[in-house]
């Protein structure tokens, strides 16, 4: 019996990897109210913390995309996996909302990002020559899946102490995840012997030159001179507002507003969660069959939809909740796949760089969201502007990507971006 190309086995690490950096960033939604309850600071306080974790969850993406090439993969999603263990352990310890700031926000949000982007697209662009576009839609669902885990876990642990979810997660980076990363995570298939998934007879591989952090600058000088990385970056930027930053953020507490128990309305959070992994799955087999703009146009428009219906839905009947989780799920990150194809077949060799860039775009919408939905909370006593505001940000980003040129896409069996 033949037996499964390697790549698989690093799909397989590189998926459980990245459920940990999600497990950690479903967090935030589960700990809000009791951070609240506790010390007394209020949503937009807390929203700050947020902001924080999210953009140095995006800034730290391109320097861990370029330091990979010197580094290897595996040493730096090591060295993230300890950060993130050893951040948790020490915000069990925090009564002052600085220190929330430095460990939630700083330290984890920038250990999280090392991990959590760049391991897609190096993982799909270097092991595969074809199904490049389901291995990203996989990878991207481990996103879903670790909320699918974590959040009803995390919820029931914070019924005894919040500082318990903290420790969880310290526990799952350093004895569940990180020995598999260490022992199975290779760089290249060259490394072991073989030609990456679907490479045609006679591939050969590419020639790599050892990464240097600047080589993140330098990618980004590059990228800022076309118009598809700007188009990309600002509806990548909505992308992270309408997920990470407001719902991800604040929909437990917008539940809650509504007489909705924190466990109920974690398990909203949990839904959308299992509902987005069909979704990404089933967009990144559509992203290697249809053009990228025209799937982002239909997920944006969604999106945007569900959003500006969502404070008539929270007024509604249970069904028409359980209906919004459906479809949010459904699109909650199914928007990356076909990006993260733009943006390679637009950038070729800098794309898993460039495509860090784009997510930085997408982890600063986050961020502005998180800390402005708190705002919005705070000074009107309800989240409706928020959710409106968000999907009409949502409909012009499915108008916008209309906007991208395409370039032709190289070969199956070409030389992968390094």
């Amino acid at each position: 019996m033949r037996r499964p190309h390697y790549a698989w086995t690093v799909v397989g690490v590189a998926f459980l990897a990245l459920l940990m950096a999600a497990g950690f960033r479903s967090v935030t939604g589960v700990l809000l109210i009791p951070l609240h309850d506790e010390f007394g600071w209020t949503h937009g306080e807390i929203g700050v913390a947020v902001a924080i974790n999210l953009v140095c969850y995006g800034l730290a993406s391109p320097f861990a995309s370029a330091l990979v090439g010197r580094f290897g993969v595996r040493k730096v999603a090591g060295t993230a996996l300890v950060t993130i263990a050893v951040s948790s352990v020490a915000t069990v310890g925090i009564d002052e909302l600085w220190q929330l700031y430095l460990l939630w926000g700083v330290v984890n949000g920038t250990a999280t990002g090392a991990i959590g982007v760049p391991l897609a697209p190096i993982v799909a662009n270097r092991w595969f020559a074809e199904r490049r576009g389901l291995v990203t839609g996989m990878l991207t669902a481990s996103n879903a899946t670790g909320s699918l885990i974590f959040l009803p876990l995390l919820a029931w642990l914070t019924g005894f102490d919040w500082r318990w979810a903290s420790v969880a997660v310290a526990i799952a980076a350093t004895v569940i995840v990180l020995p598999p990363v260490l022992a199975f995570l290779r760089e290249r298939p060259e490394d072991v012997g073989l030609a990456p998934f679907g490479a045609p007879d006679g591939w050969t591989a590419p020639t790599v030159e050892q990464g240097r952090w600047t080589d993140a600058l330098t990618s980004l000088a590059v990228a800022s001179r076309s118009r598809t990385f700007w188009l990309l970056a600002a509806t990548f930027f909505v992308c992270g507002a309408t997920t990470n930053g407001l719902v991800s953020t604040h929909l437990i507490p917008a539940a809650r507003d509504h007489g909705i128990e924190q466990l109920a309305a974690a398990s909203l959070l949990a839904t959308i969660g299992a509902f987005d992994i069909v979704g990404t799955l089933a967009s990144g087999w559509l992203t290697d069959r249809y053009d990228p703009r025209r799937l982002l146009l239909v997920y944006y428009s969604f999106r945007g939809l569900a959003l500006i219906a969502l404070p008539v839905v929270f007024g509604a009947p249970g069904v028409a909740m359980a209906g919004f989780a459906v479809v949010y799920g459904l699109d909650w990150v199914a928007t990356v796949p076909p990006t993260s194809a733009l943006a390679t077949e637009t950038f070729r060799q800098r794309a898993p760089v460039i495509f860090a860039w784009v997510f930085a775009a997408h982890q600063l919408g986050a961020a502005v969201a998180a800390w402005g939905a708190g705002a919005i909370r705070d000074a009107t006593g309800a989240y409706d502007l928020a959710w409106v505001s968000a999907g009409a940000l949502g409909v012009a980003a499915a108008l916008a990507i209309l906007l991208v040129r395409r370039v032709a896409a190289p070969p199956a069996g070409a030389p992968a971006p390094a």
